[in-house]
C-alpha cells in the first residue's frame, strides 16, 4: 500500500507530529512569559490542553522516529485505532481550549477594554498564544483525518 501523507512510520507524519509539537510548546511558552495569563481560567485550560498536545505529539513522533529507524510499518488497525483516537481527544481539547481562549481575548480587547485599563496584561501576548494553539489544532486535525481515512482504507 501506497504511504499516504501524514500517517504513521512515514517522514511527513514525522514532520506532522513536530510541528504539532512546536506550535503547542510555542503556544505555552508565549502564555507563560506573558503576565496576567493566570487571571482567566481559559487561558490556564489553554497551557493545560498544550501541554498535552506537546506530550501526544511527542510520543507519536518518538513512535515515527522508531518506525523510520528500524523500517517497520505502523499500519496495522490496533495501533491506528488508538492514534486516531488519541488525535480527536487532543484535537478537541485543543479546539476548545483555544476557542475560548480566543472569547476571552474579545472580551478583554474588545468588548470591556480591560487590555487599555490594565497595562499590566501582556494582551499582544496572549494573542500570539491563542494563534500559535490554533495552528497546533490544524495540524492535529489534518493528521487525524488523514489517519481516518487510513483506517477506514484498511478495514
Amino acid at each position: 500500500m501506497k504511504p499516504w501523507f501524514g500517517s504513521p512510520g512515514v517522514t511527513s507524519g514525522l514532520m506532522l507530529r513536530i510541528l504539532q509539537c512546536l506550535f503547542a510548546s510555542a503556544s505555552i511558552a508565549t502564555m507563560a512569559f506573558s503576565t496576567g495569563f493566570s487571571t482567566a481560567t481559559s487561558f490556564c485550560f489553554l497551557i493545560s490542553a498544550m501541554g498535552l498536545q506537546v506530550l501526544w505529539s511527542f510520543g507519536l513522533a518518538c513512535l515515527d522516529i522508531h518506525a523510520l529507524r528500524v523500517k517497520k510499518d505502523l499500519q496495522t488497525p490496533i495501533l491506528l485505532s488508538l492514534v486516531v483516537v488519541g488525535d480527536w481527544v487532543t484535537a478537541l481539547l485543543a479546539l476548545a481550549a483555544a476557542s475560548s481562549s480566543a472569547g476571552v481575548m474579545v472580551l478583554y480587547a474588545r468588548d470591556a477594554d480591560i487590555c487599555k485599563l490594565d497595562p499590566k496584561l501582556s494582551c499582544h501576548l496572549f494573542q500570539i498564544s491563542i494563534a500559535f494553539a490554533f495552528f497546533a489544532w490544524f495540524l492535529v486535525v489534518i493528521s487525524s483525518h488523514t489517519i481516518l481515512w487510513l483506517l477506514a482504507s484498511l478495514s
